[in-house]
């Protein structure tokens, strides 16, 4: 059972938060206090961020219904405590530096990688894909009778960090070992194993996206976020018929970058 929310010392007679408690509970009260934790490393928990972190793997359902928990216990759907995009920013800065001994970079040109990865591709895109989602979740997908409910913006962008995780594992960890052995030939082999991690790697993000939406009991249709499932297969195949090797478009882009 989802633990249940105590009535707050200062609230009204009627259940309602007194104007005091319900400004610490606004969007902006709550971004302050999750910048604010940023900078002070011992109050974060990283040992239940390792745990979600986990869990995206193996049960992904399990990280959501805690959600649910802080939910009911801080009136929030969003992480209030930053640890898991340390943890995320730390993974990705180490997987890029990776990627940059792997593709035979110097040490500026993966610094230059590095920045681009984080700032553009993490950052800039994760801020792009979780602002998309919060708008198409709240204009076409909350249900007409809970019209009071919406889903919060750092919520779209935790879901979003939640479905990146296994996809960075998957894209610049795990395929580091078999790019240039295997992948980037120019075998049958080579773009079948790369494009089979790749179809992997977005098959998880697309099903992690799914289960964060559908963990709101207030949005209806969720099932809708499974369609791309439909066009990632086509495209796999055709890429797979066509002989198109995405990890080394990926390679090749990578190193454009840093020119």
């Amino acid at each position: 059972m989802l633990p249940t929310t105590l009535v707050n010392s200062g609230s009204q007679g009627n259940g309602a938060l007194s104007p005091r408690d319900a400004a610490r509970h606004t969007a902006g009260a709550k971004r302050y206090k999750y910048l604010r934790r940023l900078f002070h490393f011992r109050q974060m928990d990283f040992e239940f961020a390792l745990w979600q972190m986990l869990y995206l793997f193996t049960s992904p359902q399990r990280v959501y219904r805690n959600f649910h928990y802080r939910k009911q216990t801080k009136d929030q759907w969003a992480r209030d405590d930053p640890a898991f995009l340390v943890l995320l920013s730390i993974w990705l800065c180490v997987s890029t530096v990776g990627f940059g001994f792997v593709l035979d970079m110097g040490f500026f040109e993966t610094i230059k990688l590095l920045l681009w990865v984080v700032f553009i591709d993490c950052v800039g895109v994760g801020l792009l894909i979780a602002t998309l989602m919060w708008f198409i979740s709240n204009k076409y997908l909350v249900k007409q009778q809970n019209r009071d409910y919406d889903v919060e913006w750092g919520y779209a962008f935790d879901v979003h960090l939640n479905a990146f995780y296994p996809l960075l594992v998957i894209l610049h960890f795990i395929q580091l070992f078999f790019i240039n052995y295997v992948i980037i030939s120019d075998s049958v082999i080579g773009y079948f194993v790369g494009n089979t991690l790749w179809l992997i790697a977005i098959g998880y993000y697309i099903y992690v996206t799914f289960l964060g939406y559908s963990a709101l009991p207030f949005l209806k249709n969720t099932a809708i976020l499974l369609y791309p499932f439909a066009l990632l297969i086509m495209l796999y195949l055709i890429s797979l018929a066509c002989g198109w090797n995405f990890t080394k478009m990926l390679c090749s882009f990578y190193k454009y970058r840093v020119k």
